[in-house]
């Protein structure tokens, strides 16, 4: 597979020409300055690879004969990351983080000790989101671009622990105050597992206790208290090690 992966909406069979434009080809074209004669891999960030020779370049738009079209094995468990909205400085660098660290689905939560206050403004913050998360992606070469869902509030949340453990996933809320340790859950033997991340003040007991009795298991990640921002990239990198995942 040729190293740069660049998104693409339709991908056409082996040996026809696949069109690279908007936002994309402009960064294909004119920020990695990409010249005829050159292979990429174009996504459909759904899992399609198709390794590409660019045949004719314009400086927002690439035009590739696609030379194969191979589906990537997606990873399993399957890891959806609930986080909590940081400040607005590391807000888009938590998604960065965890998309690199192999995120499947992004939930941003509205925690009652988020600094920042999506409420007026939550379809911009979505977007936001889901810009950062396309990025990254790409910057990582993945196949699959990560799901970024609408803002949850906290009952909202609970729905998704409670429909979670209803199938047989895990849910691990990260916290401090976790008396069982994030290696021991049996996250191997898992189809789907789900890490709750919190705000920079902290889960607030109330919240604790709403999602212990939704049935998450509150549990320490480890011997050190990390940033809001960088906690699900942690987390996902232990994943790796203890599933199937890597």
């Amino acid at each position: 597979m040729a190293a740069t992966v660049f998104y693409c909406d339709h991908i056409p069979e082996p040996g026809q020409i696949a069109v690279l434009d908007g936002p994309e080809g402009r960064h294909a074209a004119t920020v990695r300055r990409t010249r005829v004669g050159e292979l990429i891999t174009l996504s459909d960030g759904a899992g399609l690879l198709a390794p590409s020779e660019v045949v004719a370049a314009q400086k927002d738009r690439l035009e590739l004969r696609v030379l194969d079209r191979q589906p990537a094995t997606a990873p399993a468990p399957a890891v959806t990351v609930v986080q909590a909205l940081p400040k607005s400085d590391r807000s888009e660098l938590a998604v960065e983080l965890m998309t690199e660290a192999g995120a499947d689905v992004i939930v941003p939560w509205q925690a009652s000790r988020c600094v920042s206050n999506w409420e007026a403004k939550a379809g911009k913050g979505v977007e936001k989101w889901r810009a950062a998360a396309r990025g990254a992606a790409r910057q990582s070469r993945r196949a699959w671009i990560p799901e970024v869902t609408g803002l949850h509030r906290t009952a909202d949340l609970l729905d998704l622990v409670r429909t979670v453990k209803a199938d047989n996933g895990i849910v691990a809320a990260l916290h401090e105050s976790g008396t069982s340790r994030f290696t021991e859950l049996p996250f191997a033997r898992a189809d789907r597992i789900v890490l709750i991340v919190g705000p920079e003040g902290g889960l607030a007991d109330a919240e604790l206790d709403a999602l212990r009795d939704a049935g998450a298991d509150i549990v320490l990640l480890g011997p050190t208290v990390l940033r809001t921002s960088t906690a699900a990239a942690v987390a996902l990198g232990a994943l790796g090690a203890l599933t199937p995942r890597w």
